[in-house]
């Protein structure tokens, strides 16, 4: 069976209780994610084995966040103690036209004062088939961008298929080095990217034309361009996937994908997703899903992509960064069970 490596940072999760406004709280809910982390816990959840890497420091929180992975069946035997600090994030979740916004206190945490040389790759990497990693952990310092490219250099030499999520993040890239030149190093090396619609934009410059993310209009047929620039720069990559988001409101979206594989495009259904849950996640609920479709005996694209989407689909039900949705579930949704009735 595949397994999986992921890469990244983990933070404290603070979320105002309800609907809350930051302001009005006077308590948080608490609880732990982050990008590859997510992906990994996913993965997990649907029985495939999947070890998350990061640095934890040696404290009281850093031993509940690794109880909170264990728990779901994350590996955590290569996870590096030290450091001075666990990353935190503050959401306010959004309401109706009030968007959800993010408050990042990371700074000094113990993943961004990672150096390279303090992991051993081709250790953590024996019996491993898979590496995952996004682009939110290069934006996190420069020293965790020198140890992520020590990773995938690594990955590939040792002949792991790479995947990458160019996960953007705007209030991240401050150390110095543009993202698209720092980002540009990494994707070069690796076998499939996924993004949503407004990564490739935002990291290299590539736009889907006639699209208004803003207004809703992410039409799958106008991405296939994306998809060809990015494999045309990037000669590496084999498969290429990007999630569709309409925010029609910060409660009510549409959901879809589309996938490029073999230079052929297959496109998702579309989701109506109303009164979100908690959407944080679902771009990596979508990852998770499409590598674990992906390594299914006789895995067919289309298939692999309405496995994805469906997963993501349901990660909008789900409080939490995790989505904590199962193989069963998955399917069933993708198979047009979208009733949401009641199991019994």
């Amino acid at each position: 069976m595949t397994k999986i490596i992921t890469f990244g940072e983990i933070m404290l999760r603070l979320t105002p209780p309800g609907r809350q406004r930051i302001g009005q709280a006077r308590s948080f809910e608490a609880i732990y994610g982050g990008g590859e982390a997510n992906v990994a816990a996913s993965l997990a959840y649907f029985g495939m084995p999947a070890d998350f890497v990061t640095r934890l420091p040696q404290n009281d929180l850093g031993d509940a966040c690794l109880q909170f992975l264990r728990q779901y069946g994350v590996g955590t035997d290569h996870i590096l103690r030290g450091g001075h600090r666990l990353g935190i994030y503050f959401l306010e979740n959004g309401a109706s036209q009030r968007g959800s916004r993010v408050i990042y206190d990371r700074a000094d945490s113990s993943f961004a004062t990672l150096q390279p040389g303090m992991l051993d790759w081709k250790t953590i990497f024996q019996g491993a088939n898979w590496f995952h990693w996004t682009g939110i952990t290069p934006a996190v310092s420069e020293s965790a961008a020198a140890a992520c490219l020590e990773a995938v250099e690594t990955a590939r030499q040792l002949g792991l298929t790479i995947s990458c999520d160019l996960n953007y993040r705007l209030k991240l890239w401050k150390w110095g080095r543009p993202a698209g030149e720092v980002m540009a190093e990494l994707v070069a090396l690796c076998d499939l990217a996924v993004a949503n619609e407004e990564d490739a934009e935002k990291v290299f410059g590539i736009r889907a034309i006639a699209t208004d993310v803003a207004a809703g209009k992410v039409e799958a047929e106008k991405y296939g361009a994306v998809c060809e620039q990015l494999a045309g720069r990037f000669p590496n990559l084999k498969t290429i996937a990007i999630t569709l988001r309409g925010s029609l409101s910060a409660s009510h979206n549409t959901w879809s994908g589309l996938l490029w594989k073999d230079r052929k495009i297959h496109a998702a259904p579309i989701y109506d997703i109303a009164d979100i849950v908690d959407r944080v996640g679902a771009g990596d609920g979508f990852a998770a899903g499409l590598i674990y479709a992906l390594n299914q005996p006789k895995a067919d694209p289309p298939h692999a992509l309405e496995f994805a989407v469906a997963a993501s689909a349901l990660k909008h039900s789900i409080p939490g960064d995790f989505n904590l949705a199962t193989v069963a579930e998955v399917e069933a949704l993708a198979g047009g069970n979208a009733s949401g009735r009641v199991s019994r």
